[in-house]
């Protein structure tokens, strides 16, 4: 890895998928067109982030003027929890969640930047992971100070990578589509094939239809129909 340019204030799992990404010859924390950069590669701009994708689009779209920009996403697939009593502190107990992440969770947080998707310049690696949670118990301020202390999470640790995805043009978020949809279909009937809640559907449909790879095929009572806006977009085996 090339020389380390600063230290910025970083979560675990931040530093952790750096280390994780990062090859030999990067720079790391790189100023950049008024802003620092995760890594650089070349001309090429790496951005980790693990939540809140709205919080880098204004960052994201001033950095596509000049650079190639990949966004690297975290979703666990698996996760184990950590019980301490402070930051820092000595594990209370560690529990495997019953949640379990999947590819299509990516569109909760997609939909803040899902018009830079046909970006020629832009590209996302979504990484399915393991990590361990760290809850600690710190009081929460509130208006009534008797209140009880509460959990919260104070740490995410990565434990592994399983496997990765890039996605570079509207056709590869459209293979998330599953082949058994109906033409065309509902976001009900989106959230039925994928087995995954109507919200989660819904904000699919919502960035499909903003990376321009579906298109509004009238209604259904009161739901929207959707097709894919041509054959290439359909998921393949």
């Amino acid at each position: 890895m090339g020389r380390m340019i600063g230290t910025l204030r970083e979560s675990s799992l931040h530093a952790d998928l750096k280390r994780q990404v990062a090859q030999p010859g990067d720079l790391v924390e790189v100023p950049l067109d008024g802003y620092v950069v995760d890594l650089l590669r070349g001309d090429l701009v790496i951005e980790i982030q693990t939540h809140n994708f709205s919080a880098i689009k204004r960052k994201l779209a001033r950095l596509l003027d000049r650079h190639p920009v990949r966004l690297i996403y975290p979703i666990a697939l698996e996760k184990w929890i950590v019980r301490v009593e402070t930051a820092g502190g000595e594990p209370l107990g560690r529990r495997k969640s019953p949640r379990r992440g999947c590819w299509e969770h990516l569109f909760l947080e997609m939909v803040s930047l899902a018009e830079l998707a046909a970006h020629p310049g832009f590209a996302m690696e979504v990484l399915l992971i393991r990590e361990e949670e760290i809850r600690c118990r710190e009081p929460i301020h509130r208006r009534r100070r008797w209140r009880p202390r509460e959990w919260r999470t104070c740490e995410r640790r990565l434990l592994d990578v399983v496997d990765r995805r890039v996605l570079r043009t509207p056709a590869d978020y459209a293979g998330f589509l599953p082949p058994q949809l109906p033409r065309p279909f509902t976001s009900r009937e989106l959230a039925d094939a994928l087995d995954q809640p109507l919200y989660l559907a819904q904000k699919m449909a919502y960035c499909l239809r903003k990376m321009g790879a579906l298109d509004l095929a009238g209604q259904r009572r009161r739901a929207h129909l959707y097709m894919a806006r041509s054959a290439r977009f359909s998921k393949s085996a």
